[in-house]
């Protein structure tokens, strides 16, 4: 699961949500345990109060040996269970065996309806007790029967409760958080398939989005795939628009230039002159239509590397007189992605020209580098020729423009070069050569090879 990804979000979000639920289940788990514990304990004191004032109304002599306990908590000594048989003065008159040496607090705190009264106290010893007192009237004389149980060793009992809690809340946080992150992978998996089928359809290993998905994010694909065959159709519609364009031009403009041949004079030099203008427009902007109808149909790829050996082959024929070095790529680079004869027209004019320049000798290497997050081919070019400063190398890219009019050519070429590589979105930098030069530096971008790819022939 990637930062930032909905998967992620899904994991730290219900991650997030069974900490808070998790923690709140231990310390209410506790809080039930706590509360269970010290009800039981008064419940204990309680039924022990019973038994004492069974046992006093029974003898009717608080001081009588049959008043007793058999609980052997209190027989010893700081227990925290005492019990005792008190008159209103504070006079003893029975008591257990775990009292001797402590003198038990009064309890300050009402009376409940049957004369019963209840408090949390500390006895000498620093232990935490609860107590219950019983109020008993024998004529003349009135009793107070107290029983004290521990309190101390419940809330150690409920602090033991609550680290073996979070021990087995934990793990079954952890648990949880596995199945989680695992939903959250599952449930992804469609968007996934999505995202890889529309990667597929950009590479060109497949014409559409394919696949089965749920009902969620199935109109989605569909939606793609209605946007490709509509992008299609558009492309093909403006390509034909302008063929027609073109077309239907072309003739009146060469009726135009037959008529300003066949007469002489001012007006015809200009029909001549300026025909000749149109016409060379209408050829531009054909050209650059359909160079975007080309590159902006999807899916098209090329194996860059075979078309560089295959134009460093025929270069080599064309100026047998350049040393041309070219070492091909290892097995595995990106293709490029994009129409394979506009590779051809964008490298052929870069190499063209290096080797119409150069004083015998051009290097050419394509490597592919990481640029802002993307992979790119990159194409450097470079020869040992007289190169160009920054301000040469600004003007040569500009239509038609040469800084040499003796070098054969109509200085179209980089331009053209220009235009495809803005069309693919690509880079084009012209910089000063190891050899001492140019060197024209051709960023362009990659599409991943797939298994069903085959090499170019």
């Amino acid at each position: 699961m990637r930062k930032g990804s909905i998967a992620a979000s899904l994991f730290w979000l219900s991650a997030g949500w069974l900490i808070v639920a998790l923690v709140a289940t231990g310390f209410l788990l506790t809080d039930l345990y706590s509360r269970a514990l010290d009800t039981s304990l008064s419940e204990t004191l309680d039924f022990h109060v019973e038994s004492l004032v069974g046992a006093l109304l029974e003898t009717t002599d608080p001081t009588s040996p049959d008043i007793a306990l058999t609980d052997p908590r209190f027989g010893r000594p700081r227990s925290g269970w005492y019990w005792a048989i008190r008159d209103s003065d504070g006079v003893l008159y029975n008591l257990s065996s775990s009292v001797v040496g402590i003198n038990l607090p009064e309890i300050t705190s009402a009376a409940d309806g049957m004369g019963r009264r209840t408090a949390i106290m500390t006895d000498a010893f620093g232990t935490e007790m609860r107590m219950v007192e019983r109020t008993v009237t024998l004529a003349p004389k009135t009793y107070q029967i107290v029983v004290t149980g521990n309190l101390s060793e419940i809330l150690e009992l409920v602090g033991d409760f609550r680290g073996q809690a979070f021990i087995v809340l934990g793990a079954v946080g952890v648990m949880l958080a596995v199945m989680s992150a695992m939903v959250a992978r599952f449930a992804m998996r469609p968007i996934a398939r999505l995202s890889q089928a529309i990667e597929a359809v950009r590479s060109g290993d497949s014409a559409d989005v394919t696949g089965t998905y749920p009902r969620e994010i199935a109109p989605l694909a569909e939606e793609v795939n209605e946007l490709l065959r509509s992008n299609t159709q558009i492309i093909e519609r403006a390509r034909n628009q302008v063929g027609n364009l073109a077309h239907g031009l072309k003739t009146p403009i060469a009726v135009l230039r037959n008529e300003a041949g066949a007469n002489k004079g001012p007006l015809a030099d200009v029909v001549l002159d300026q025909s000749g203008k149109m016409s060379a427009i209408v050829a531009t902007y054909l050209d650059r239509a359909r160079m975007a109808a080309r590159t902006s149909v999807v899916g098209k790829k090329a194996d860059a590397a075979a078309v560089m050996t295959r134009l460093v082959r025929v270069m080599r024929k064309i100026h047998p007189q350049v040393e041309i070095g070219w070492t091909e790529p290892a097995a595995g680079l990106a293709w490029f992605r994009g129409d394979e004869a506009d590779l051809e027209e964008m490298a052929g004019n870069l190499l063209d020209n290096a080797c119409k320049w150069s004083r015998g000798k051009v290097n050419v290497a394509l490597v592919a580098e990481r640029i802002d997050n993307a992979t790119m081919l990159v194409l450097a070019i470079q020869d040992n020729g007289p190169g160009l400063t920054e301000e040469d190398a600004g003007k040569v890219l500009r239509r038609g423009v040469r800084l040499d009019e003796k070098t054969p050519g109509s200085g179209l070429g980089l331009d053209i070069v220009k235009e495809l590589v803005d069309v693919y979105g690509g880079k084009l930098a012209l910089k000063r050569s190891a050899l001492g030069g140019l060197l024209a530096e051709l960023s362009l971008p990659s599409a991943r090879i797939s298994a069903t790819t085959r090499p170019s022939t």
